[in-house]
């Protein structure tokens, strides 16, 4: 049965609410918020009861929301956050944050580069923090911060909505990966004929286009390209014992090297560089903690 007088619930069901649908699984939610499984399990049924809905459903992958969980989500949360931002208040030098995450959505390019100095930058500034990588990308990200999929995100772009606030934190370039072992001896890189006849990989959330293909379509060239993805992450798993060539951000390409046997080498087509941004809701920009998170971005920038 309903419930829709405010004195009548326990204000502490929103926090297991918002810990189900951050975790997908009461197990998870437990350890989060330090309460057995059976506890969150006794709060999953009088949440269903306060909102009439099952909320949460199970499935092979665990807990998976409702439609009624999921348009509660952004509402539940907001009120979970002034909470938080209105006990900072009191103390906002308190570095207390156990049981806290916050979820930053960036590529795995991002992830790949910056995300150790990120985890290591976080824990200092807020101590006992956890971070939650999500991937995302400029065409999602403005949905995702809006309907507090994401805390911050780390893209090249994505932000132009007015409930969205942006710091430009760097800018990029694009660099060229290829196996080691396609270069001749003392090869120092490829010219843009080498460049055009090899095979290429192409990273790309569509899986069709690039900025490259736009760059030789201006200079009335092509390329062929073999095989798309959409994880950087795999690019040392394609390239390795092929001619193939990637181009990519230039973070990505620098630190996929260090960790393999892919050289780096310059792009020999002119390609412009990009603004790199950190963006959030306007509306949360109080909030100490994500100040904290968003001071930590920008030193790993810098």
């Amino acid at each position: 049965m309903n419930q829709t007088n405010i004195a009548q619930v326990d204000l502490n069901l929103l926090k297991t609410f918002e810990a189900l649908h951050d975790e997908c699984s009461a197990s998870r939610a437990a350890l989060r918020l330090g309460v057995t499984q059976s506890a969150i399990s006794a709060g999953l049924r009088r949440l269903r009861d306060v909102y009439g809905d099952p909320l949460f459903v199970r499935t092979g992958r665990g807990l998976a929301p409702t439609l009624r969980a999921n348009q509660l989500k952004p509402v539940i949360s907001e009120a979970l956050d002034r909470c938080r931002q209105s006990l900072a208040m009191v103390n906002p030098d308190n570095a207390h944050y156990q049981g806290r995450c916050v979820v930053l959505g960036l590529s795995d390019d991002f992830e790949i580069a910056y995300g150790r100095r990120l985890m290591d930058e976080i824990a200092h500034r807020a101590p006992q923090l956890r971070v939650i990588f999500r991937q995302t990308h400029s065409q999602i990200v403005a949905g995702a911060l809006l309907d507090r999929t994401l805390d911050l995100a780390i893209t090249a772009g994505g932000f132009a909505e007015r409930r969205l606030s942006r710091q430009v934190v760097g800018d990029g370039d694009y660099r060229c990966l290829v196996d080691a072992n396609s270069l001749a001896p003392g090869q120092p890189g490829i010219d843009l004929q080498d460049f055009v006849t090899r095979e290429h990989v192409l990273v790309s959330s569509g899986g069709f286009i690039g900025i490259t293909d736009e760059g030789l379509a201006a200079k009335g060239l092509s390329r062929r390209v073999c095989a798309s993805t959409s994880h950087f992450a795999a690019l040392p798993f394609l390239l390795k014992g092929s001619q193939a060539v990637a181009t990519i951000p230039g973070h990505a390409a620098q630190a996929i090297a260090q960790m393999t046997g892919l050289r780096m080498l310059p792009c020999p087509l002119p390609l412009p560089r990009y603004p790199v941004e950190l963006g959030w809701r306007t509306q949360a920009q109080l909030d100490p903690m994500l100040l904290k998170v968003r001071e930590a971005i920008v030193a790993c920038f810098i």
